[in-house]
């Protein structure tokens, strides 16, 4: 070699690899270049997975849902819950639809209320139908699930349940709300549809455990939030049953059996399923003795407290909600704000 190509192999040094040498850079490259593949598949198929919450803002409410039921799912982690155990109780009013400015279920008898009274002028001076007939607002928004429940018992006792549910199916169908003026499936939250979802889809089984009458949400619980008849928790009226063709019928009794409202939501989760919840969700202080129940459960849970405080898109009040909120500080417990924490509060219109 002649001092020129002494020179060009000290400045590319590279020209003396030998053969075997060069396979084996050649291959070390290959593989290195395989794992560089592989890994930036990988992150790609992570940034491209969905949002399991998408109607969610970025926040700790969220952040704190996704952590909790990750723990809870994860078979190697010190809170693994199995399937079977992993139970959740949702609140109805408030917490998956609008309550405002009276319970849904509240108009629904209100009509019925109106139609009866010319032959109970004693209505007319008795509370809560006095405030029905005189569409007192004011009065209507602060009534109870007892008053609610007992407007029910006046209006529907003495039918079949079939015949109350076909009524309740007709006001279903023409119901409006009076700001939104939507029917009843665009009055639902949207980022708490997709809660349910993606509890269910990590193993959860959702109930809906509402101070509201039994068979009225029965009516719309499977098309409107996925969850079956059998899984609804509320408040109830007698009932017996009666002989005939057919194979007889159920019938309402004027009589409350069960009111599932503040300590009534624990005793009608026992009734109903028999076992503590792992996570709550509520609105108001008629949910305060359910999140604590909840909480009481050995190992990870999860109380969450949906907190009313966007007036434009929805309603803002702290009302019937204030030692539920105080508590929530004290316990840690995750509170959902509309205003911040919903991305959208309603689903998009119906075509």
């Amino acid at each position: 070699m002649d001092q020129s190509a002494n020179r060009n192999a000290l400045r590319r040094p590279w020209l003396t690899i030998k053969a075997g040498n060069c396979r084996r850079a050649l291959i070390a490259i290959a593989g290195l270049v395989l794992i560089l593949g592989l890994l930036g598949a990988a992150t790609a198929q992570t940034a491209a997975a969905p949002d399991p919450l998408p109607s969610w803002n970025a926040g700790a409410a969220k952040q704190d849902i996704i952590r909790f039921v990750r723990q809870v799912t994860d078979p190697a982690g010190p809170y693994f819950v199995p399937p079977g155990e992993r139970l959740a109780t949702i609140d109805n009013d408030g917490t998956l639809w609008v309550e405002k400015p009276t319970y849904i279920q509240g108009f629904f008898v209100f009509s019925r209320v109106k139609e009866l009274a010319p032959s109970h002028p004693e209505w007319e001076n008795r509370q809560p139908f006095k405030a029905v007939l005189e569409n007192d607002l004011q009065a209507l928004e602060k009534m109870s699930a007892k008053e609610l429940l007992e407007l029910v018992m006046a209006t529907h006792a003495g039918i079949s349940e079939e015949q109350f549910d076909r009524e309740v199916q007709r006001f279903f169908q023409t119901w409006k709300h009076p700001r939104f003026q939507v029917g009843y499936k665009q009055l639902v939250y949207q980022p708490m549809l997709e809660l349910l979802a993606y509890l269910r889809q990590n193993g959860f089984k959702t109930f809906i455990c509402t101070g509201g009458g039994i068979e009225f949400v029965r009516q719309v619980s499977l098309p409107l939030y996925g969850i079956p008849p059998e899984q609804v928790i509320g408040s109830s009226v007698k009932y017996e049953y009666r002989e005939g063709q057919g194979g007889g019928a159920i019938f309402r009794l004027p009589a409350i059996d069960l009111i599932t409202d503040q300590a009534g939501k624990p005793v009608g989760i026992q009734l109903h399923i028999g076992r503590r919840p792992i996570l709550a969700a509520g609105n108001s202080d008629g949910d305060l003795q359910m999140l604590e129940y909840t909480s009481g459960h050995k190992g990870a849970t999860l109380q969450l407290l949906v907190h009313h405080d966007d007036a434009a898109r929805e309603y803002a009040y702290d009302k019937g909600a204030e030692k539920t909120l105080a508590l929530a500080k004290q316990r840690h417990w995750t509170v959902i704000s509309i205003k911040k924490d919903f991305k959208t509060v309603f689903p998009p219109p119906q075509k």
